[in-house]
């Protein structure tokens, strides 16, 4: 097993159920989430309509989950002022720039300006979060790799979790191939878990959404299971609920800690006016996140499993 700070561990334990399974509502989207509700006119909707939205989500969904995924821009402050997120679901804040900078085949990520690890810590954060776009034969990935060096030092500076997010892009064309995207996900997995001060790595699912053999969608996880030096959890990359549960069942039986889902549970509410909105997150989009809570209590891998902490009587001094 591996050890963790206390600080660290106290995190982790704030993110997760009483098994120690993750379930992550995540409603950290930007510029995705403005085109979705304005597909003509995205720059239309302002901070304060995708506030608004993020918040009705919380005030209807966030009790069912283990932690919140939020942006420091319109969202994780002004949940903890409304008190749409309850006390006792913990908090994971984004630290990074939404989109990225350099060529399509070449990309690059950086910290939100104006924005710090030392920051989430200081309002309150139970753990951060931080995507990047990374191939493992991009020229730019050794320069993500130390990027991610680089946050993982401040994350055990200010002993919060990180949560990794990778996703996988193409060198050319538009999109990966099934086989290029197994093996994209899983080096990426292999590269980047063992990281110091990664803590969590929010995995794609390794495979193309046209590939639904399930006998190689285990294949597949087992081998991104075996790649992993850190706990993971499965995001849902906007992929129908009904394929999402599949895909997370699979992933909590192939050693996944849990789930990060967000469109997968409420992406309908989007496109509906507010009576429409409220009523399908209470109950539709309530329904599924409880299933998926469920799920991943019974069969995800409890964390405790991989980390460990010590604390003798005089840690303090030292801490």
């Amino acid at each position: 097993m591996e050890k963790r700070s206390i600080g660290k561990l106290r995190g982790l334990q704030q993110c997760s159920s009483p098994r120690h399974t993750f379930t992550v509502l995540a409603l950290d989207h930007r510029q995705n989430l403005r085109r979705a509700l304005n597909p003509q006119d995205p720059s239309a909707v302002s901070d304060a309509e995708l506030s608004r939205f993020k918040l009705e989500v919380l005030s209807a969904l966030a009790d069912t989950a283990t932690a919140v995924l939020l942006d420091p821009e319109v969202s994780a402050a002004q949940a903890i002022a409304t008190r749409a997120l309850p006390g006792r679901v913990g908090l994971v804040v984004a630290v990074e720039a939404t989109g990225y900078t350099g060529e399509p085949g070449a990309r690059r990520s950086q910290i939100l300006p104006g924005w710090s690890v030392e920051k989430a810590r200081r309002m309150g954060a139970n753990m951060i979060k931080l995507l990047v776009y990374y191939h493992p034969q991009a020229p730019t990935a050794g320069e993500i790799e130390a990027f991610v060096a680089q946050v993982g030092e401040e994350s055990l500076k200010y002993d919060l979790p990180l949560m990794l997010e990778p996703l996988s892009y193409p060198l050319q064309g538009t999109a990966l191939s099934d086989e290029e995207k197994r093996w994209v996900v899983v080096e990426t997995a292999r590269r980047l878990s063992p990281i110091p001060g990664v803590d969590v790595l929010k995995a794609e699912f390794p495979l193309t959404a046209h590939n639904q053999d399930e006998q190689v969608w285990r294949e597949a996880l087992e081998e991104l299971h075996a790649a992993l030096a850190v706990p993971w959890i499965l995001l849902s990359a906007a992929v129908s609920f009904e394929t999402y549960l599949r895909q997370v069942a699979l992933a909590c039986q192939s050693g996944a800690s849990g789930i990060a889902v967000g469109r997968a549970v409420w992406q309908e509410a989007v496109g509906m006016n507010p009576t429409a909105r409220s009523t399908f997150l209470h109950t539709v989009a309530r329904e599924r996140l409880e299933r998926l809570a469920a799920l991943c209590y019974a069969l995800a891998r409890p964390w405790t499993e991989i980390f460990t902490c010590e604390a003798p009587l005089d840690w303090y001094k030292t801490y």
